[in-house]
């Protein structure tokens, strides 16, 4: 466990294994822990890095809002700052993102293409149609003041462990929130994480047009792509939901692979599937084998 400072905040990393490098992102609201589950089938072939968002685990309150660009640079800033030198691990990356952080991978694979290895998409948030809401710096202010307001009510110390377990229970297949109490206590009964969660959220649609916007000015490098869709992700459309992250896929030339039984916490669901997904290697992408 470590702290590297990146655009001014100090983040949160956590570096495990050996080999080539595989870099994990969780969605929204989550913590590096939440890919323990993932990260003893890879460590023994891959060098792990964990890392928590501005406003996220243990990461420092964010200081400027989220954009698609921005996290992908973040990731290498992150990567920059670890000096990774050892065996196998100076060649570029692959990036792993679950549900917002998908948005994020697949921003880093098309602005740091020369640093990218392979990119795995991990129940990955999808919007088709995105547009960047109007008033951005009012959303901004709006998320600070009720950041504020329920810090000085005290909400995260009272329901936000709650609320962190209640959301793991709903959003998996396979029971309940595996993380210690200790943990989450940590990180979801503080202000911070509150703040960092609001802010994410309230520019959610602004990043996934921003994404929409880089995929008509930056081609994915030729490297294998692949998109898990969680079989039982109810609260996004079941069935529907599949489909869509297979029209992901097929727009992206990627692999594509619905895994069961698993809900949106896939990596806690199925963590098998993820860590194939990192280490089989398919070749060039599915469009390249079409041409």
């Amino acid at each position: 466990m470590t702290f590297v400072r990146v655009g001014g905040v100090p983040h949160h990393v956590v570096v495990e294994g050996s080999g080539p490098v595989c870099v994990l992102s969780a969605g929204l609201a989550m913590s590096w822990f939440d890919w323990d589950p993932v990260v003893p089938l890879l460590a023994p072939h891959r060098t792990v890095v964990r890392f928590d968002r501005p406003g996220h685990g243990l990461s420092g309150p964010a200081a400027v809002p989220p954009s698609a660009a921005g996290e992908a640079h973040r990731i290498a800033g992150i990567l920059d700052a670890l000096v990774l030198d050892g065996p196998g691990q100076d060649g570029p990356a692959t990036v792993v993102g679950h549900s917002i952080a998908g948005f994020h991978a697949e921003a880093f694979a098309r602005l740091h293409p020369a640093r990218t290895a392979a990119v795995v998409l991990v129940d990955s948030s999808v919007e088709e149609h995105a547009r960047v809401p109007a008033a951005p710096a009012l959303r901004t202010a709006a998320a600070h003041t009720l950041g504020t307001v329920l810090s000085a009510a005290g909400v995260p110390a009272a329901l936000g462990p709650l609320t962190r377990r209640a959301t793991v229970r709903l959003s998996r297949t396979g029971g309940g929130d595996p993380a210690p109490a200790a943990l989450v206590r940590r990180c979801y009964a503080t202000s911070r994480v509150l703040h960092g969660g609001l802010l994410e959220n309230t520019h959610y649609r602004a990043v996934a047009a921003e994404l929409l916007a880089l995929r008509g000015r930056h081609a994915l490098p030729d490297v294998p792509v692949t998109v898990l869709a969680a079989t039982d992700n109810v609260t996004a459309g079941g069935a529907r939901w599949v489909e869509r992250q297979r029209a992901l896929a097929q727009l992206l030339g990627a692999r594509f692979e619905a895994v069961g039984p698993a809900g949106h916490l896939l990596m806690l669901d199925r963590p098998d599937a993820v860590a194939r997904a990192v280490l089989d290697g398919y070749g060039p992408r599915v469009r390249d084998l079409c041409r």
